[in-house]
């Protein structure tokens, strides 16, 4: 096989499905007729329909102007090959499909099951196939039709999808033989093949060897866990806005070929209470404080530059005590979440050296086995690879790792990303270990990410999408290089990722890719939420709003607009930005309930509305910032940019010390002065709403 990423590789055809995958099944609608036909004089691929429907169907289909004109239709789950152009069956195939295939005996074998079973309608049926009717069908059962046909001296094909559909066909008839013998007669390498589809009977599509692919959205579980460890494209969208998602992925079609279908909220009634509010502010003084609080901001972050990168905090304006010594530190995450925030100003020469120099020192106390060490004390330049009680942080070297990527991706300094690149490497390896089950998502120890103090574990939203945005920033890093086959297997399997969060994090009586398995995905069953919950285990979820990670989740492209927009709107009805934003986490833990912990009294840190139980974080308050702009609503993120100012300017001994933290319900500034990372996000959210003008 060429060694070229998927994405450079020649297609030279393109083989898809076509009900729930090129259209919907129900009403026929699909974009993908009307975008194929504007952009195929741009690309050399052959189009081929591989779909149970037989010729006739799809004949109709295209003549009424659903489906595009293609070359080629493999028809009745590969029992017929139609040359469109030529307008006639290829009779040469079917002579392979004749060889042991007795209907009268499919028919006869099949009506003795001890099961509920129909026939399909007349047009699913011909000479080489018989479809029926069979739901809920189980695993053991599907053997034993299987072995009720060998018994008989009878080699066939059965294939069972969608729960329901059972088809019967010869032993060489399926999807992917029928490609495969038309890619023998037209010259064709299965590597410059694209299929695509979104249930069981497409699988056969993707046992080529060598073969790219395509998995829209709605696939059926049972194709998504078939193709989970293959060369695929998960894709975001469904149907056929998938599919050419997926071919703009492999840059069959252009960017721009992508429709963008977003809601306007702009009505809702939260949102229109929030943008009423807002009419009656004064703009010029909020304009007004925000570009002094970005002067004092960068004076706040200046505090922090230290020789060996950013400071948790300043030193020099905080007196430390006992276990706060570590305060005087360079830390993975509060450096990383620094360096990212401060990028706008990469022309500073005195920021830049400390963003590169804070990434040095934390990349040079790499251990053999890739954990980033969750410190590294700026007195005696010695790392600390614990966290509370002694447990690792996990998402300490998730972050370095998108830090690192954003910090090369700005300043396009390609020798630094080289020579560091193998550290980051083993990193990765290190943080995919964590992943022991191999379902995507990282199991992350109690007190093992940010939250250092607070009781969640195993599967947490924040680390997840986390988890996610690091295989994208490793695989452009990869593309950086020049190594694109591997960069591709980074960017398909950070799909697999997000699709694993969806369905583990947003409950949904709709959600049609589950196999409910463990008791939190049997709970999820009793109604639906407006966001992604904050925690699952096999045995039990939390189903809190973890504010920041839903933040995350819509800033770094796990989540779409559109729930977005529903998790927006849950967190302005309950609060979470009043009166400053935001706190951390909603509702907030209080003593005797089931999720409380002895250890929240701990220095009184956690009481309800203190620290990582509700409190307020300026840092993540811009992170806020940014996501309700995302949103398009830049005037209410404005104001919102305005109460952050606001909290960032309430000190404890004196304004503008971009403190740690603030109670989430007075707003009283809490933690340390002079907070790096609450300086940083507050910058970046200003330069992301352009009140700022790009150095």
């Amino acid at each position: 096989m060429d060694k070229n990423t998927d994405r450079e590789i020649n297609i030279k055809l393109l083989s898809f499905d076509i009900d729930n995958t090129l259209i919907d099944f129900d009403t026929f609608k699909s974009n993908f007729g009307k975008i194929w036909n504007q952009y195929k004089s741009q690309t050399n691929a052959l189009l081929a329909f591989n779909t149970g429907r037989l010729k006739e169907d799809v004949l109709s289909l295209i003549e009424k102007g659903v489906l595009p004109k293609p070359d080629y239709i493999i028809s009745g789950v590969g029992t017929h090959i139609y040359d469109y152009k030529n307008k006639k069956l290829v009779k040469e195939f079917n002579d392979v499909l004749d060889e042991g295939w007795d209907l009268e005996a499919v028919e006869k074998i099949i009506t003795n099951i001890n099961h509920p079973v129909s026939e399909q309608p007349s047009r699913f049926q011909h000479s080489y196939k018989r479809s029926y009717f069979f739901h809920n069908a189980t695993v053991d059962l599907i053997a034993d039709i299987e072995n009720n046909f060998i018994d008989a001296g009878m080699h066939v094909n059965v294939i069972y999808s969608g729960n329901k559909f059972l088809d019967i066909l010869p032993k060489f008839a399926n999807k992917g033989n029928a490609l495969q013998w038309l890619l023998k007669r037209l010259g064709i390498k299965t590597y410059e093949v694209l299929v695509g589809g979104d249930s069981g009977n497409d699988s056969a599509m993707f046992d080529l060897k060598d073969v790219s692919g395509i998995v829209v959205a709605n696939a059926h579980e049972e194709l998504y866990q078939y193709t989970k460890h293959k060369k695929v494209y998960h894709s975001e969208r469904e149907k056929g806005d998938g599919i050419i998602e997926g071919l703009v992925y492999y840059n069959v079609l252009p960017d721009e070929a992508i429709i963008y279908k977003n809601k306007d909220h702009s009505e809702d009634f939260f949102i229109q209470q929030e943008l009423s509010n807002i009419a009656l502010e004064d703009d010029n003084e909020k304009i007004a404080l925000i570009q002094e609080g970005y002067k004092k901001a960068v004076e706040a972050l200046k505090k922090n530059i230290t020789p060996l990168g950013f400071s948790a905090c300043s030193i020099k304006d905080n007196v430390a005590h006992g276990t706060d010594e570590n305060y005087y530190s360079v830390w993975a995450r509060d450096g990383a979440i620094t360096v990212i925030g401060s990028l706008p100003l990469i022309n500073d020469k005195e920021i830049h050296n400390c963003q590169r120099q804070t990434l040095l020192t934390l990349l040079e106390h790499i251990t053999r086995n890739g954990q980033i060490p969750s410190n590294v004390r700026i007195k005696d330049n010695t790392p600390d690879y614990s966290g509370v009680g002694g447990i690792c942080s996990i998402d300490s070297g998730i972050w370095v790792v998108i830090a690192f990527y954003e910090y090369v991706n700005v300043t396009k300094d390609i020798a630094f990303l080289r020579k560091y690149f193998p550290d980051v490497k083993e990193t990765m390896r290190w943080l995919a270990a964590h992943d022991s089950n191999n379902d995507a998502l990282l199991e992350i120890p109690e007190a093992g990410d940010w939250t250092d103090l607070f009781g969640r574990s195993y599967n947490i939203l924040y680390d997840e999408i986390l988890w996610y945005r690091a295989n994208v920033c490793f695989g452009r890093m990869l593309e950086m290089l020049g190594n694109n086959e591997e960069a591709g297997e980074y960017i398909r399997w950070s799909q697999v990722i997000k699709k694993e969060i969806v369905q583990n994090f947003w409950p949904s009586t709709k959600q049609q890719l589950f196999s409910s398995v463990s008791f939190a995905e049997k709970q999820f069953t009793l109604g639906d939420t407006s966001y992604l919950i904050a925690q699952t285990t096999p045995f039990d979820f939390s189903w809190r709003c973890d504010v920041f990670g839903n933040i995350l989740a819509f800033l770094y492209g796990t989540l779409d607009a559109e729930k977005a927009h529903q998790t927006f709107k849950f967190m302005l009805g309950v609060g979470v930005n009043d009166p400053f934003p935001v706190a951390n986490v909603y509702p907030v833990v209080s003593p005797g309930d089931p999720d409380w912990r002895p250890y929240y009294t701990v220095n009184l840190l956690n009481l309800p509305n203190h620290y990582h139980n509700g409190g307020i974080w300026p840092f993540v308050g811009g992170f806020w910032v940014k996501f309700v702009n995302k949103l398009g609503f830049k005037e209410m993120a404005i104001s919102e940019l305005y109460k952050l100012a606001l909290i960032n300017k309430e000190g404890i001994n004196e304004e503008w010390e971009f403190t740690e933290w603030a109670h989430g319900t007075t707003g009283k500034p809490m933690g340390k002065a002079y907070q790096a990372w609450s300086a940083a996000q507050y910058i970046s959210a200003c330069h992301e709403l352009k009140i700022i003008n790009q150095k």
